[in-house]
């Protein structure tokens, strides 16, 4: 059964940079271990299948997989999904789209602009985000990753547990330094990593020292549980960390807008804007936005 799909760069703004997905099309037919074949065959960080959707009133089904297994929900899939769907509609102008995405976390909600060859979209977090109590010592974390103890943490910030919908540990470091040193030990992490909602949690790490001058913090993201060694951008992961700036941050009421930085220290740099909403300090609504450019396309034959 010949099935087209297209690659995209997520999370930035020209090929070659941001975080690869792949994208099938009409893939109503094939069974979850099928998807997972294929996810493993394209080898990216994420594979996106798009079906036909349970309510006709939404753009599409879409199930999500790294190379080892099927995740809830993720970010830069999600970005990608919704740029490729406003590209394959007629119009010729690119316009700003409505889009309704069924994951498996539940219905979530996009706005997209895109042409032929990629665009910017923005994403409804479909859950937000959650702390769990965090039992692993900061040292344990920093054996983990290759650093000292006592290069973990700065100001307020210490290691805590957050998901919104994928869990992941969240590990402030003290500059660009020790960001550029992290080198995840995949079987020592395995060993301590926190399990949430039976997902084994990886690890975001941050700072507050950027590479560009507008960007407010500086990412790196490890998930050798999922076969990812790092990840160039995780939009899933800051949707997690929205918790950590309104925890350790502060909100003040209103819009509050800020760009992260992830995948220079792979040579994919990626930008992700995340927004939250708050109302008497407290977050009530988040957004996950960034841009998305078609690398290549192409059809299977299985």
């Amino acid at each position: 059964m010949p099935l087209d799909y297209a690659i995209y760069d997520v999370f930035c703004d020209e090929p070659l940079a941001g975080n690869p997905l792949a994208v099938v099309f009409e893939a109503d037919g094939l069974s979850t271990e099928r998807m997972q074949a294929i996810a493993g065959e394209f080898n990216l960080s994420e594979t996106v299948f798009l079906a036909a959707p349970e309510n006709s009133g939404h753009a599409a089904a879409a199930r999500i997989f790294t190379p080892k297994r099927e995740l809830p929900f993720a970010g830069h899939p999600t970005v990608g999904a919704a740029v490729a769907i406003a590209s394959l509609r007629p119009g010729g102008k690119a316009v700003d789209r409505l889009i309704v995405i069924e994951e498996k976390i539940g219905p979530v909600r996009c706005m997209a602009r895109a042409d032929a060859d990629g665009g910017f979209a923005e994403f409804d977090l479909p859950r937000l985000p959650k702390s769990f109590d965090l039992e692993l010592d900061p040292a344990a974390i920093a054996l983990a990753m290759g650093l000292e103890a006592a290069e973990i943490g700065f100001e307020n910030h210490r290691p805590s547990l957050w998901s919104a919908g994928v869990p992941f540990v969240c590990v402030p470091v003290h500059g660009l330094a020790a960001a550029s040193r992290i080198r995840v030990e995949a079987a020592q992490w395995d060993a301590i990593a926190p399990v949430v909602d039976g997902i084994p949690c990886d690890i975001y790490a941050y700072c507050r020292d950027t590479v560009l001058h507008d960007s407010a913090f500086h990412a790196r993201m490890f998930a050798p549980g999922f076969g990812i060694a790092e990840d160039p951008a995780t939009g899933s992961a800051a949707a997690a960390f929205s918790g950590v700036v309104e925890h350790f941050d502060g909100l003040a009421d209103g819009p509050t807008a800020l760009w992260i930085e992830q995948g220079f220290e792979m040579g994919r740099p990626s930008r992700i804007r995340l927004e939250i909403d708050a109302e008497a300090g407290r977050m009530v609504r988040a957004r996950i936005g960034g841009e998305a450019v078609k690398v290549a396309e192409g059809r299977l034959l299985l």
